[in-house]
């Protein structure tokens, strides 16, 4: 770690706050890269465990970077890496919002949401890569997780419901 976690912090999140295109969850991947393999802030056991917390507590998910922060810098560290996820994300949406309803009839402006949908999917499905290929669980973990993505897509399982069940075969199989 260098001399300036804090300035270092804001330039790893700086730049991710402006893509992050379909919210937080669709830089995680990107965060994770940097925080642990470029910058070795943490290890992939820590990312995944900071990533648990974050789902637990309520707020969005993205908060994981406050953890990140924290872990790097206390809680200077904490303040920036929110700031500079939230921040620049949230005055850019801010500023798009009231240019897009201004132009709300126009065909042009259906079509770009409409080609930013797939960028979004894409940059989430990454996301969830990242995640189960950083999580210590091995083929069964992948095989939960497709199980519970398709119960979700079918709508006829509450995630509450494959959480649970998640943990019972974790805990009758590994």
């Amino acid at each position: 770690m260098t001399d300036r976690p804090l300035l270092q912090l804001a330039l790893v999140l700086l730049p991710l706050s402006l893509v992050s295109v379909g919210g937080g969850q669709a830089v995680l991947a990107d965060i994770q890269r940097q925080v642990v393999g470029l910058h070795g802030w943490i290890s992939e056991a820590e990312f995944v465990d900071l990533f648990a917390l974050s789902r637990l507590a309520p707020g969005p998910g993205s908060l994981i970077v406050s953890l990140i922060g924290w872990k790097v810098a206390g809680w200077s560290g904490a303040l920036v890496a929110t700031l500079a996820l939230f921040g620049p994300s949230s005055l850019l949406f801010y500023g798009l919002t009231r240019w897009r309803s201004a132009r709300a009839g126009h065909r042009w402006v259906r079509a770009l949401e409409a080609g930013l949908a797939p960028i979004s999917a894409g940059l989430v499905t990454a996301t969830c890569f990242v995640l189960l290929s950083s999580a210590q669980g091995g083929v069964l973990a992948w095989i939960v997780a497709l199980a519970a993505t398709m119960a979700l897509m079918s709508r006829r399982v509450g995630p509450y419901l494959l959480l649970v069940a998640g943990a019972l075969v974790f805990l009758a199989f590994a």
